[in-house]
C-alpha cells in the first residue's frame, strides 16, 4: 500500500505545475491549503456517510478520493509519505499499530526508549462542557 501512496505522491508533485484549466491537482495547488483542506474534509464526510449507510463500494470510491486529497495536502505542507510512516512506526513501538495515541500522557505505557524523551508532550485539552461551567 505505501508503494501506491508514494506513486500517488510523486504524481501529485509532478502535476502541481500543470495547467489548472486541465489538471484538478494544479487547480488545488493554485487555490491553496484552505481549499485543499476543505476538499479533504468533504471527502472524509462522504466516507463516513457511505460507511454509516453500509455502502461498501461507495466507501471504497470515496476513500480513494480521500487519500488523493490527503496526499495533495501533504505535498502542499511539505509532508512526505515516509514522514507519516515514520510516525506510524513510532506509535506502533509505543502502543501497537492498531492503537491511536491517547490525548493524555497519563495513559501512555512506560517504555524504556530514548525516543520517548525527545517527543513532544501530549497535552489533554479541556472539554467544551468543562469550559462552559466557568
Amino acid at each position: 500500500m505505501s508503494d501506491s501512496l508514494e506513486r500517488l505522491y510523486l504524481a501529485v508533485l509532478a502535476a502541481r505545475d500543470l495547467d489548472p484549466a486541465t489538471s484538478r491537482t494544479a487547480r488545488l495547488f493554485q487555490r491553496g491549503p484552505s481549499k485543499m483542506a476543505k476538499k479533504l474534509a468533504e471527502e472524509a464526510i462522504e466516507v463516513v456517510i457511505d460507511a454509516v449507510n453500509g455502502d461498501r463500494e461507495a466507501v471504497v470510491r470515496e476513500s480513494a478520493d480521500l487519500l488523493y486529497n490527503l496526499t495533495v495536502l501533504w505535498a502542499s505542507a511539505g509532508v512526505r509519505p515516509e514522514d507519516v510512516w515514520r510516525e506510524m512506526s513510532r506509535r506502533e513501538d509505543l502502543l501497537g499499530i492498531a492503537e491511536k495515541l491517547p490525548k493524555s500522557s497519563m495513559k501512555l505505557p512506560k517504555v524504556a526508549s530514548p525516543s520517548i524523551s525527545r517527543r513532544r508532550p501530549i497535552v489533554a485539552l479541556e472539554g467544551r462542557a468543562a469550559r462552559k461551567r466557568h
